[in-house]
């Protein structure tokens, strides 16, 4: 038990650079073997008593499967974006379901958990954080990618599509624990659970931080000239992302929380109690990113609120000079209308008086605006 309790330990990678591994295929398989072996491999190995068996060259698909039927231990075949011919002799080998098939194929499919007569389809959507210097109206905060995973009692089939999510640094930690591997299929399903989901929670980090950015750029005060309602593309941008990312985690709590207390033949009872551990870790992401969409969702109604009172703003101050000005408009538009009879045109200090009575009048109106915060 000790062991499995180090399971953690074994298999998560430092939070955020976790995710910014690029994918490599794995140097020890070497297709040209066999012509008939599918280009999508990046690594096939049979493992026993939790050790990686150790050959000249990597077996192909079909050979891993012949010897673990003649001396046991179980298979471990990582595929890449695999096309249907591909993938065909390998669901043929393993007796693949089609629908399995189908959707491991072609991707883009919800996170799921789904049984097949001896075999566990698992769907896991990877998550990336995407660095930027700035965020923007159209960043990229967060990339996808899916790992689909095949549940045997003497094999793992992974299928990878998207650049991001290798888990070819996974493979070689749990090599590295060949206790954990002798626990067989369900210890590297638990492994890649982990992994995924860890890398939920170093994703969430990072999306905080882009969201306190932008919070406590709404909320400070604004440069002068600027506007309060150019933020809204930013705040919209990163909701966007949000519920991408949402759509990654939301629908995988359930079928972790089956694998955590639904007892299941595939599943060895010791790593069953440790998917326990992976929904509660996924449940805490999930909460944080229904927290993240309710707190844009405020952020955003405070950035137009801030706008729209920015408005009212410019409005009072148009009107307030609006009714200065109308003041010498009035005036001289009195004594613009030419009569014959208008004592005051004949009167010496006329004119300066028109001119003081404006300025007067004008400074006073000025003076009461800016007392009453319109100016």
């Amino acid at each position: 038990m000790s062991m499995i309790r180090d399971l953690r330990a074994a298999v998560r990678p430092s939070l955020r650079t976790s995710l910014r591994k690029n994918s490599t295929p794995y140097s020890g398989y070497d297709a040209t073997r066999d012509p008939s072996a599918s280009s999508a491999v990046v690594d096939c190995a049979v493992y026993r008593d939790g050790r990686r068996l150790v050959a000249p060259a990597a077996p192909t698909p079909h050979e891993a499967m012949l010897q673990v039927r003649e001396e046991g231990g179980f298979a471990w075949i990582g595929l890449h974006e695999p096309t249907e011919e591909e993938f065909a002799g390998i669901a043929r080998e393993f007796g693949l379901h089609p629908l399995a098939v189908e959707d491991a194929v072609h991707a883009h499919q919800r996170p799921k958990l789904e049984r097949y007569d001896d075999t566990l389809f698992t769907v896991f959507k990877t998550i990336h954080y995407v660095e930027h210097a700035e965020l923007t109206a159209t960043s990229e905060v967060v990339e996808t990618g899916e790992v689909m995973c095949f549940t045997g009692r003497d094999f793992v089939i992974t299928v990878r599509h998207g650049g991001q999510g290798s888990l070819r640094a996974l493979r070689h930690r749990l090599q590295d624990d060949p206790e954990l591997l002798a626990k067989g299929p369900s210890a590297v399903l638990h492994a890649i659970a982990d992994h995924v989901v860890d890398g939920y929670i170093a994703v969430a980090e990072a999306v905080q931080d882009d969201i306190d950015e932008v919070e406590i750029d709404v909320f400070s005060t604004p440069a002068k000239g600027s506007a309060r309602g150019s933020d809204a593309g930013r705040i919209y941008q990163l909701k966007r992302e949000v519920l991408e990312f949402k759509r990654a985690v939301s629908p995988l709590l359930r079928p972790m929380q089956l694998l955590s207390e639904r007892p299941m033949r595939l599943i060895d009872p010791d790593i069953q109690k440790y998917f326990r551990d992976v929904a509660d870790h996924l449940a805490r992401v999930q909460e944080e990113v229904l927290g993240f969409d309710e707190l844009l969702n405020s952020i955003l109604q405070a950035n137009l609120a801030q706008a729209t009172v920015t408005q009212n703003e410019d409005m009072r101050k148009i009107t307030s000079w609006a009714a200065i000005i109308a003041v010498p408009t009035m005036i001289c538009g009195v004594y613009g209308m030419n009569f014959d009879h208008m004592p005051e045109l004949e009167w010496t200090y006329g004119y300066p008086m028109v001119l003081g009575v404006i300025g007067v009048v004008c400074f006073s109106i000025h003076r009461i605006l800016k007392r009453n915060g319109w100016l």
